[in-house]
């Protein structure tokens, strides 16, 4: 196989040759976890080279297993020839969410090298969203016409069986022209004579889904029928790929992850140490810049009540308590309604419902907490007057605590911000201020 080649190392990038060599031993002996951590190691324009200098074939199974962001930094780095080789290569609905992350000039240069038919199907699946079945399916496949018989099926198999042993067959498709009409089991394809036609022994009508299903309504198709995959059609009827189990299993996981990585303040995609300095950089800035605004708001309610904290200066000890216990139970209520929204099972309009259910569990467990905390600070000081003031703080910060967590996400997904992004932020400054007013507050009125 022809190998790939970048220009000559310079002497700079010499003592990361036996890095390149490695991740060259380890692709070809198929221990691709392995060099999936040795070319992280490696600096971005060495990662290039160590990919280039694969055959296409190693070089795409490589890219297969390299987190996607780390994958679309290294195709940025290789020259748009060799970029086109590997990724005509990979499998085509990866190929097409990378092909999506790079620059549209950058995309624009690659697909014009591409073979015709894969810059074709990349093309069309650019076109989809990801978390539907058009975004979802790859085009690999093999289909035959209704009127073929099982002798041109199994004659074709023999001819193309070092195309085919790349796809993941578990069922052929049956086409009238374009249009799906059945699906034929390779064991019911073994076991029929050979001049019997394919509409015989295929199963018609079979179960298939719209390219624009979302990914929600593929996973519950999924989970009730024990297929390895589906196939995907267009409005006419038309097959256009296959949406394989194993896909809407990962898309699910990537999703999950994404939410996590969001909803701790990595926005702007998945990080990896490996990602250019200044990339990482802006991408925490820009929830780190607005936490410290909403922060400060916070901390203005401690600053109105100066006075009463240095006259009543045991409240200090108690007021990060109350801010970090409310927003550990505000955050439980959050996160309860993200997995709801994610599996369909409370909608953005329920607000007042959700809202319902928290204030339940929010009574229940503000008490127990005020009540323990309202006995800490009385064993502590000897003072009722003080536990009485904690206690019934942090008893109704828990109930605004989970009345927000609950409903916040579903009034941001009705007004089409995302709420893996927006929903912690603004938990944590609500929360903040209203313990801080309440302890303070009460202590104003009470303690001073």
């Amino acid at each position: 196989m022809n190998q790939l080649q970048l220009d000559p190392a310079t002497e700079d990038e010499a003592p990361e040759d036996a890095g390149i060599a490695e991740i060259a031993n380890l692709v070809a002996t198929g221990e691709m976890a392995d060099a999936v951590v040795a070319l992280d190691r490696l600096s971005p324009d060495s990662q290039a080279e160590a990919v280039a200098s694969l055959s296409p074939e190693l070089a795409a199974n490589l890219m297969e297993h390299v987190v996607e962001a780390s994958a679309v930094e290294i195709i940025d780095h290789l020259p748009t020839n060799v970029a086109a080789l590997i990724l005509d290569e990979v499998t085509s609905d990866h190929r097409a969410d990378l092909i999506a992350e790079l620059s549209e000039a950058n995309a624009a240069e690659i697909i014009d090298q591409m073979t015709p038919e894969e810059a074709a199907d990349a093309r069309t699946l650019m076109q989809y969203a990801s978390d539907t079945a058009g975004g979802l399916m790859i085009t690999e496949y093999v289909s035959f016409q209704a009127d073929q018989t099982v002798r041109d099926v199994i004659e074709d198999l023999a001819e193309n069986a070092d195309e085919y042993r790349h796809y993941d067959i578990q069922y052929s498709f049956v086409c009238d022209g374009e249009r799906l009409v059945g699906v034929l089991p390779l064991l019911d394809l073994l076991l029929s004579k050979r001049a019997t036609p394919l509409r015989d022994i295929m199963v018609a009508n079979p179960i298939s889904v719209l390219d624009t299903m979302s990914l929600d309504d593929v996973e519950d198709l999924l989970e009730s029928h024990a297929f390895l995959g589906v196939p995907v059609i267009d409005a006419q009827g038309d097959l256009l790929g296959v949406v394989q189990r194993a896909a809407v299993e990962y898309a699910r996981s990537e999703q999950q992850r994404s939410d996590y990585l969001k909803s701790q303040g990595i926005v702007g995609g998945e990080e990896v140490r490996s990602l250019p300095l200044l990339d990482r950089s802006k991408r925490r800035l820009s929830w780190l810049s607005v936490n410290i605004l909403l922060n400060i708001m916070a901390a203005s309610v401690i600053a109105f009540f100066q006075d009463t904290l240095e006259s009543v200066i045991a409240l200090a000890v108690f007021l990060p308590i109350i801010s970090d216990m409310s927003g550990c139970s505000g955050n439980q209520a959050v996160a309860v309604s993200m997995r709801e929204l994610s599996l369909g099972l409370v909608k953005p309009n329920e607000a007042l419902r959700v809202w319902f259910k928290e204030i339940s569990v929010g009574i229940l467990n503000g008490f127990t907490l005020g009540l323990l905390i309202a006995t800490a600070a009385m064993l502590w000081k000897g003072d009722a007057m003080l536990g009485f003031v904690v206690g019934f703080a942090l008893c109704m910060n828990t109930m605004i605590a989970v009345s927000f967590g609950g409903v916040v996400p579903l009034i941001l997904k009705r007004a089409g911000v995302d709420p893996a992004i927006a929903s912690g932020p603004l938990l944590t400054t609500i929360t903040d201020m209203c313990g801080f007013f309440l302890v303070l507050g009460l202590a104003s009125l009470l303690l001073v």
